[in-house]
């Protein structure tokens, strides 16, 4: 494993580009000051030309459009988004069965 902050670097050649919001839930009026440090993380059509090409795009969602990541990405042929979050709420559901069933 390689850890870096360069985007660039860490994409390069990447099977998964994975990414989260930048602000959390309550911080969204904290201004575009707090959004600078980032910018050069957004995953874009760019940073996602660096990848393997078979790579795919995680988000955990929701996600700022425009920020953390562009529409044509979250949107595009490589996101696993939304089947990232089909297979969150399975789990979830499974965790509350098994939490529920310990609980008799």
């Amino acid at each position: 494993m390689t850890v870096t902050t360069d985007p660039r670097a860490a994409a390069d050649g990447a099977d998964v580009l994975v990414t989260d919001t930048w602000t959390s839930m309550g911080q969204e009026d904290d201004g575009r000051d707090r959004l600078r440090p980032f910018w050069c993380y957004q995953v874009n059509a760019e940073l996602l030309a660096l990848a393997d090409p078979d790579a795919i795009v995680l988000h955990c969602l929701p996600a700022h459009r425009g920020q953390e990541i562009t529409d044509e990405v979250i949107d595009g042929a490589r996101s696993a988004v939304w089947d990232e979050a089909e297979n969150r709420l399975h789990a979830q559901k499974a965790l509350l069965v098994w939490l529920l069933e310990r609980s008799r």
